[in-house]
Order: C-alpha cells, then sequence, then structure tokens
C-alpha cells in the first residue's frame, strides 16, 4: 500500500513534522512493507514556513521583534528567489505566550509588521502571509504603524486599547511602502472583522478577552474600520489572526485560504492520485475543523483524487455523519486509545500507537 501522511500541528504538544514522523512509525510497525510518503500541512498558522521550507528550499531570515509578554523574540521568514513567506505566529503567536500572561487589550501585532518590513528590505517583491494563532486582537493596526500608519486621537501600536479615541487613520505611508509588492494573505479561516460571527466575538475567549472586554474590544475595531474601509471588515478572512487580515487587505492583499495555498505549493493533489489511502490529523477534530482547517482540505483533496481519508487526532469531538460530511471515512482519537493525561504527557508514543492500530483496519489485505 501507498500512505500519504499529511497531518496539521497538534497545538501545544507536536509539530506537523514531528506529528507525521509519529504516525510513519506506528503504521511502519504494523505494515513494514507499505510505502509511506511525509506531507507535513498547515492553514496559515504555526508551521506555515516549516511546510514550505521543507518543500520549497529557500532561505531562513531571523527578525528580532519586540515580544508580546516582555522580552523580545526572534522570528523567521523564508526567502525563495523574490517571495518572501511570513508566519504570523512566529512574532505574535499564542502559543509564545501563558494563558496567564496574555494582555489582549494592549497586545500589538507592531511585530509582525517589521518582519514585513525587513522581508521588503531584503528585496521582496512578492509577500505571502500565513495567518493564524495568534494572541492579537488589534485589527492589524499595530501591523500598519510599523509599516509607516499614521492615527489622529489613538496609537495604532497599542492594542485594542491603544484605539480609543480614534478618529482617523493615514495609510499613505504604508500603502506606498508595498506599492510594488504583491501581497498575498493565507488564512485559516473565513471569520470577517467585527460581529457576532466576527474575530473578536469568535476567538477573544482565546486569547483571553473577558465578556466585558469582547465589547470593548469590537467596537474599538469597528471604529478602526470606520476610518478605514467599512466594506473590507465584512471579507471572508478579514477576522483571521485577529483582524491582520483586515490589515493586509487594506494595503491591497489578495486573500487565498492557507490550506489551500500550501496544497498547490505542496503538489497534494497529484500526491493523494497516487497514493492508496490519506491520512491527515490535528490535536482536536471538531466542528471548527470545517472553517478552513487542514483536515477538511486535505479531504477534500483525498476525495476529488477517489481516495479515503482517515484522522488521526488528540481527540474527536464530531460523529460519524458529521465526518463523512466533512469528506472523512473515519476519525481516531489518542485520547480515547490512552487517555489525555498520557496523550498530552507521551504525544507521539501515543500517535504512533493510534497509527498501528488504525494501519490493522484500514490495510488492505489483512
Amino acid at each position: 500500500m501507498r500512505i500519504l501522511i499529511a497531518p496539521d500541528k497538534f497545538a501545544g504538544t507536536l509539530t506537523a513534522p514531528q506529528a507525521a514522523e509519529a504516525i510513519a512509525r506506528g503504521w511502519l510497525r504494523r505494515r513494514p512493507d507499505d510505502q509511506v510518503e511525509l506531507c507535513p500541512m498547515s492553514d496559515g498558522g504555526p508551521g506555515f514556513i516549516d511546510a514550505l521550507h521543507a518543500a520549497l528550499g529557500g532561505e531562513l531570515h531571523e527578525v528580532e521583534v519586540p515580544g508580546l509578554a516582555g522580552p523580545a523574540v526572534t522570528a523567521r521568514y523564508l526567502l525563495v528567489d523574490r517571495t518572501a513567506y511570513v508566519e504570523s505566529a512566529q512574532a505574535v503567536g499564542l502559543d509564545q505566550v501563558p494563558a496567564e500572561r496574555r494582555t489582549p487589550m494592549t497586545s500589538s501585532s507592531f511585530g509582525l509588521g517589521l518582519i514585513l518590513r525587513a522581508a521588503l528590505d531584503a528585496g521582496a517583491r512578492r509577500i505571502v502571509v500565513g495567518v493564524g494563532g495568534t494572541a492579537t486582537n488589534d485589527g492589524g493596526a499595530g501591523l500598519l504603524a510599523a509599516l509607516g500608519a499614521g492615527a489622529e486621537g489613538a496609537r495604532l501600536d497599542g492594542g485594542p486599547e491603544g484605539l480609543t479615541g480614534l478618529t482617523s487613520v493615514d495609510l499613505a505611508e504604508a500603502r506606498a511602502a508595498v506599492a510594488d509588492v504583491a501581497l498575498v494573505v493565507a488564512t485559516d479561516v473565513d471569520t470577517q472583522l467585527l460581529g457576532l460571527i466576527g474575530a473578536t466575538k469568535t476567538f477573544g475567549p482565546q486569547k483571553g478577552l473577558s465578556e466585558e472586554e469582547l465589547l470593548i474590544a469590537d467596537a474599538r475595531l469597528q471604529r478602526l474600520a470606520e476610518c478605514t474601509d467599512r466594506r473590507l471588515a465584512t471579507a471572508p478572512g478579514a477576522g483571521a489572526g485577529g483582524g491582520i487580515g483586515f490589515a493586509l487587505m487594506l494595503l491591497g492583499a489578495e486573500r487565498e485560504p492557507g490550506i489551500g495555498l500550501i496544497a498547490a505549493t505542496l503538489g497534494l493533489a497529484e500526491r493523494a492520485a497516487s497514493a492508496d489511502l490519506v491520512l491527515t490529523g490535528e490535536g482536536s477534530f471538531d466542528f471548527s475543523s470545517r472553517a478552513g482547517k487542514v483536515p477538511y482540505g486535505v479531504a477534500e483533496i483525498a476525495g476529488a483524487a477517489l481516495r479515503p481519508c482517515v484522522v488521526l487526532a488528540g481527540r474527536v469531538l464530531i460523529g460519524a455523519r458529521e465526518m463523512r460530511a466533512l469528506g472523512v471515512e473515519a476519525g481516531y482519537a489518542m485520547s480515547d486509545l490512552a487517555g489525555e493525561e498520557r496523550s498530552l504527557a507521551e504525544p507521539e508514543a501515543v500517535l504512533a500507537d493510534l497509527a498501528e492500530r488504525v494501519a490493522r483496519t484500514w490495510a488492505i489485505g489483512e
């Protein structure tokens, strides 16, 4: 059998390459003569650069940017010819800040803007920004400030709180900085910027915003939209990364689903067509997986190639009928096999054990 292994990261425990290797190791314990092909994936969030670097090569560049919780952090971007690939989570990632130290009302995307400026200085003429897994909720105002945008009545680099009193925004310098550059924003969700289905209401709680702060932060982003482009605030993906998608669209960026961009770059459709079975996975396989996440994207591609797709995850929180609606034949959970505590303590070992069990069920000829 030929097995294509194309997982996302398992948030907080395994990178996508680590997950792919663990699945392969477990499968081969049961089926040592099978051909396995590893294709670690990303939806634009953490792991975006690693997946592209493995496929495209290129040069990794380091940039020191302000940390969200104090000390500066070293972020990387990938330069391939004159295209720069930037991962928002490198500068403003949720995983960089312990839950008890998150300050979403004052955290800014300024550091991400510094990475874009460094890529511009390095001669990039196309910049692809993967947006996902961020700790900020500032509508991308900090990013705009780092590229030269100005404001009256407020600070663009002060998080939602800094936008209090905003009366106008001047984007001229920021737009001039990227005037000769093709910008692409690769998003992991379709969320718009504002309202009940917007960035703040949907993802603010996981970033640490209280119920009261959700209302305040959304109002601040609404004011930012009114001072720039209210229409763009309703665009799919504008709410990605707490509004980083919106800021990049203000600068002329074209939006692409991150999973689609990665899949095309890695030739996933062709690789799926040559496999007998496609395995994918993520930390929690749930209803949010449909909103631009890796398992859904991989399952769509596998389905188009008429290949079965199976999910291995830390937890599986949807039933068989819902899985079929997502194009997934079956889902298997590490927590069901070994319990949540051991799955978190020994994720590679448990995932390998789970893959070995899946091989017994899905291997042809057994």
